[in-house]
C-alpha cells in the first residue's frame, strides 16, 4: 500500500520541492495551498491538488477529508505553510500579529488534529513541522516571527511525548537561509511598516542584512531533502537543521551570552 503524504505551502519554495521529492520516495503526495492556480506545476510530477487556506477551519477539514475520503489513510504530514511577518513590536498592529499566529502555529495544530484520528487507528505516522533557526534565536523586527517558530518547537517537542505511544513520529525542520519568496515578502513587510518611523535606521540595515543572505542562502531542494529523509527513514531525528548556516548559528547561539550574541546579531546590521 503506498503511503499518503500531505505538504501543506506547496505552492512554492520548499513546499513544492518537498512535494515532488516525496513523489520519488514512492508517496502519493496531496500539494495544499490557497491558490491552485500556484501549484499548477506540480501536476505534471504527480502531485494531487487540494485547495487550502490553514486560516480557515471549514477548507482545512474538507482537504483532510478529501485525503481520507479517497486514500483511507495519511502517513506524513508536513506543516511547510508560513510567512515572516516583520517590523519592531511597535509598529505591528495587534491584528497582524494575531494573523501571523493563525497562519505559523494554530493552521498547523489544527491540520494536525484532523489527521491524528487516522495515524492513530493505523498506529504509524510522522508529523514534519517545519520551524526555523528562528525558533532558536531571535532578531530585531521579527518578534511576532519569532514567537511563532518558538511556539512551534514547543509545541512540537509536546506532542512528540504524547504520540510516541501511538507510533506517531513528530520531527522538527529548522532551515536557515533559504532561497524562497520568504525573504522577499519579510523585506517588504518590514519596509512597509517600520521604514518610516523611529526605527527605519535600523530596519534599513535589517533589509540590506536579509538581502545578503539572499545571496548566500542554499537553495529548496536542500531541505527538502532532509524532510524527504525524516519521512522516511526507520527512526528519524527529533530536530534537524540545514541550509544557509543553520548549523553555524545554533552553535553560536549555544555557546555565546545572550549580549554577546545580540552584539554579534546587531553587529550585522551595518
Amino acid at each position: 500500500m503506498k503511503k499518503v503524504a500531505i505538504v501543506t505551502g506547496a505552492s512554492s519554495g520548499i513546499g513544492a520541492e518537498t512535494a515532488k521529492l516525496l513523489v520519488k520516495h514512492g508517496f502519493t503526495v496531496y500539494g495544499a495551498a490557497r491558490r491552485l492556480d500556484k501549484m499548477q506545476a506540480l501536476v505534471q510530477y504527480g502531485v494531487r491538488l487540494l485547495q487550502m487556506d490553514v486560516t480557515d477551519e471549514a477548507s482545512m477539514a474538507s482537504g483532510v477529508g478529501e485525503v481520507l475520503a479517497a486514500e483511507g489513510r495519511v502517513d506524513v504530514l508536513v506543516n511547510n505553510a508560513g510567512y515572516g511577518s516583520y517590523g519592531a513590536l511597535e509598529d505591528v498592529p495587534l491584528h497582524e500579529a494575531r494573523y501571523q499566529f493563525e497562519v505559523n502555529i494554530f493552521g498547523m495544530a489544527r491540520l494536525t488534529q484532523l489527521v491524528l484520528p487516522s495515524m492513530r487507528q493505523q498506529r504509524s505516522g510522522r508529523i514534519i513541522n517545519i520551524s526555523s533557526i528562528g525558533g532558536k534565536i531571535g532578531e530585531p523586527h521579527g518578534a511576532w516571527y519569532h514567537a511563532t517558530k518558538f511556539a512551534v518547537e514547543g509545541l512540537s517537542d509536546s506532542l512528540r511525548m504524547e504520540l510516541k505511544q501511538f507510533g506517531i513520529n513528530v520531527v522538527i525542520s529548522e532551515p536557515g537561509a533559504i532561497k524562497t519568496e520568504w525573504n522577499a515578502i519579510a523585506r517588504e513587510n518590514l519596509l512597509k511598516v517600520s521604514g518610516q518611523t523611529v526605527y527605519g535606521k535600523l530596519a534599513a540595515k535589517h533589509v540590506q542584512m536579509l538581502l545578503n543572505a539572499d545571496k548566500w542562502g542554499s537553495e529548496p531542494i536542500v531541505v527538502a531533502r532532509t524532510i524527504a529523509k525524516s519521512a522516511t527513514v526507520a527512526r528519524p531525528k527529533t530536530r534537524y537543521a540545514t541550509g544557509g548556516g543553520a548549523g553555524l548559528i545554533l552553535f553560536a547561539r549555544k555557546i555565546l551570552s545572550d549580549s554577546m550574541f545580540d552584539r554579534v546579531m546587531l553587529g550585522q546590521m551595518k
